[in-house]
């Protein structure tokens, strides 16, 4: 899975967040496995 600028991985194992800076055809990896999309975010009402 090609690196996607802008888009939060996280590791499924420990947790931790990485911000993509730059786009690349590379693999982010931690805890010796590849780190996956990190879902959308709930963004709090204005109401």
């Amino acid at each position: 899975m090609a690196i996607q600028l802008g888009k939060r991985y996280e590791c499924e194992n420990c947790g931790t967040q990485v911000l993509a800076t730059k786009a690349s055809e590379s693999e982010l990896k931690c805890c010796e496995q590849e780190m996956g999309l990190q879902g959308q975010r709930r963004v709090p009402s204005a109401d």
